[in-house]
């Protein structure tokens, strides 16, 4: 990706679904198609700083017998800290169980290196799009796969509306080509590396997190938990509700740094899976806006999308407790219900500061 620095490579690579010719960035692997089937300037992604082999940690995993973690960094739900945007590739790391992490930190890019279990002898690299599209596919319940294009063997990635749709035509990132894979899935490099290990069993957090806003004037992150790309540890992964509390405004480290099973702030409490869904729901360009808080008019009741409606913006649902049409009263016909958007609205009155409004700049894929 150019950040100014790799020319773009553009070439015609066939048909569009519309007739129009795609144009693809062979440098930067992005469309590079200006309207009516014309190549563009600069393809989507030339803006985008190429990931240096300094942003990418190399992960012996067997120098970490204690235990090692990996997630996609993507923004709190609820942010009231001043601090930066924490985006890539999450990892924690210990050498000895249950001792201090000697890794906490998030990377463009982490290379997981262990020939035992079967990767590559020079290890698989996860970015920071993998990791994020792997959280949203794993939140909404699909199971992803490694897929390579048939045509130039590129590890494939399925962002925005294909992470949560599994299919067997892919569009190739590496070389700009349609190919069929043989299996109805959704890829995702990341995937070779969760094999690899397997899925290791969670757990439910058991303690409680109640907190008002005006005792930590450094602000509050809030983050739904979701699976692990990699877990090593022998004790399970905890499901809930993580919190970041400062108690300064410059504090570098928070006072309150877990997960829990429920949160309360200031009286109001906060459902872990409505948490976990709304931060997935904000990863997916394609419901960029849509993902409101509305009630039934007939009883009431606050509307939630579940199942594939919690990624799938629809004009008209029954509604859960009464079974009445409801829709939102907003300008957009088509939207996602889930409450915890006005909730959240509720929370900001009484903050030490406007919550933040992140942005992970991602892209539509419409292709």
């Amino acid at each position: 990706m150019g950040g100014g620095t790799t020319p773009c490579k553009i070439v015609a690579t066939g048909k569009r679904r519309d007739g129009g010719t795609r144009y693809w960035c062979l440098a930067h692997r992005a469309d590079a198609t200006a309207k009516y089937g014309r190549p563009s300037r600069a393809c989507r992604y030339a803006h985008i700083p190429p990931v240096t082999e300094k942003e990418t940690l190399s992960l012996a995993t067997n120098d970490y017998p204690g235990g090692i973690g990996l997630w996609g960094a993507v923004p709190p739900v609820y942010d009231t800290t001043t601090l930066p945007l924490d985006r890539g590739v999450h990892v924690h790391a210990r050498r000895k169980a249950n001792a201090k992490k000697n890794l906490d930190e998030t990377y463009r890019a982490v290379r997981v290196i262990d020939s035992k279990v079967g990767l590559p002898p020079e290890g698989v690299v996860i970015s920071e799009l993998d990791a994020i599209y792997f959280m949203v596919s794993a939140v909404f319940g699909f199971e992803t796969a490694f897929i390579a294009c048939t045509r130039c063997g590129w590890p494939h990635l399925d962002k925005d509306w294909f992470s949560v749709h599994a299919h067997k035509s892919h569009l190739c990132a590496g070389c700009g080509l349609n190919f069929r894979d043989d299996k109805v899935a959704i890829g995702n490099p990341a995937a070779q590396v969760r094999v690899a290990y397997g899925a290791r069993p969670s757990r439910r957090a058991t303690e409680k997190c109640t907190l008002r806003q005006e005792d930590f004037r450094g602000g509050l992150r809030v983050w739904g938990s979701n699976p692990a790309i990699l877990w090593t540890a022998t004790t399970p992964e905890e499901e809930g509700i993580h919190v970041h509390a400062f108690r300064r405004e410059g504090d570098e480290h928070p006072e309150i740094d877990g997960t829990y099973k429920t949160v309360d702030i200031d009286g109001v409490g906060l459902d872990p899976v409505l948490v976990r869904t709304l931060m997935a729901q904000r990863a997916l360009p394609h419901v960029a806006g849509r993902v409101l808080s509305f009630a039934c008019s007939a009883c009431g009741t606050s509307h939630v999308d579940r199942g594939p409606d919690a990624f799938s913006p629809r004009g008209v649902r029954p509604c859960g407790r009464c079974k009445r049409e409801v829709r939102s009263t907003g300008r957009l016909r088509n939207t996602i219900g889930n409450p915890l958007v006005g909730i959240l609205q509720e929370l900001s009155g009484n903050a030490v500061r406007l919550p933040q409004a992140h942005d992970l700049g991602l892209l539509p894929e419409t292709l």
